[in-house]
């Protein structure tokens, strides 16, 4: 069990989301950095549901000790005062306390346990979607189901995905709208991420004008996914996220490819991104790759029980001729 001790806000309990739904007019939802996810899972196994902070404090209690994995955005960590590194799981011990404060490096940082907190079920997810009133934030003094376990300290090679940069296209049934010189001037066009975005979608800003199809007014309203990159009436780009409505009439000049969206997702206001068109062969094979996994080595000086441990697993002589 896991006690929200305090948390900023729209602090959620986010999982891979849920499927099937988009024609009854419910989005995908479910974590908006599915890679920090994909840690978890290296790092714990099968991990579930686990929380969401986009860029708020947090301050949990362990009732049980358990592993805790801390992947996605970086924040400053600390265990009852000790700093813990992050892309780590390690130990929570019963009782203890974990702090989580933002750093400024992303936008969505994760906490699972093993086998994920469960919370209450909703077509076949427990990630809450508050668009669509599914679940609701977290606040002080809520309790989180687990089964709590202890398993070995890891930690995590973490991908480059932070700070912006290169985000791959495949198009749309829509991209042939836009005139040959707009896509080319589209990709030629150095963006910069809004302060508006959440995770609905995310504004880009540019210099020039705006980007629009021929006959922009005159289209009907079409479905949308996640990752759809939408030029509203001023030829502004949003790139939509996890819950994003489901049909519009905007037209979408392509759709950021899985691999890159949490890319995307994580992109501060002001980071610099681009866009680049590839082939659907190009994006399968863009796909993310299990992340690679290693002990984790403490540093002795935070170990507060050090006599304890055995340090020394065999001695051998100095003298010539000994073994």
């Amino acid at each position: 069990m896991i006690e929200v001790l305090s948390c900023g806000p729209m602090v959620t309990i986010q999982d891979r989301g849920r499927a099937g739904y988009l024609t009854q007019g419910l989005a995908h939802g479910g974590a908006a950095d599915q890679h920090a996810l994909d840690d978890a899972d290296a790092l714990l196994g099968q991990v579930g549901a686990g929380i969401e902070t986009p860029g708020s404090p947090l301050c949990l209690r362990a009732h049980g000790a358990t592993t805790v994995a801390l992947t996605g955005a970086p924040m400053r960590a600390d265990m009852d005062g000790r700093a813990v590194a992050w892309n780590t799981a390690q130990t929570l011990e019963d009782q203890a306390t974990l702090n989580l404060r933002p750093d400024g490096q992303g936008v969505y940082s994760y906490v699972h346990v093993p086998g994920g907190f469960q919370t209450e079920t909703m077509l076949g997810s427990r990630a809450a979607h508050l668009i669509a009133n599914i679940g609701k934030p977290l606040t002080a003094g809520d309790r989180l189901p687990g089964m709590p376990q202890v398993l070995r300290p890891r930690k995590v090679a973490a991908s480059e995905r932070l700070g912006g940069g290169l985000l791959r296209l495949l198009p749309t049934p829509q991209t042939r709208l836009f005139p040959e010189a707009e896509l080319a001037r589209f990709a030629d066009t150095a963006f910069t991420r809004d302060m508006r975005g959440n995770r609905q979608g995310v504004r880009l800003s540019m210099n020039g004008p705006g980007f629009a199809t021929e006959a922009q007014l005159n289209l009907l309203s079409d479905f949308i996914l996640p990752g759809d990159v939408q030029m509203t009436g001023d030829g502004v780009p949003y790139i939509l996220g996890p819950e994003c409505q489901t049909t519009g009439g905007y037209p979408r000049i392509g759709t950021v490819i899985s691999a890159d969206m949490p890319r995307a997702m994580q992109a501060v206001p002001g980071a610099k991104l681009r866009f680049r068109f590839v082939t659907l062969a190009e994006a399968r094979a863009a796909r993310s790759k299990r992340p690679e996994v290693s002990p984790l080595v403490r540093d002795p000086s935070e170990i507060t029980d050090l006599l304890s441990l055995q340090l020394i697993g065999g001695v051998m002589s100095a003298r010539d001729g000994d073994s």
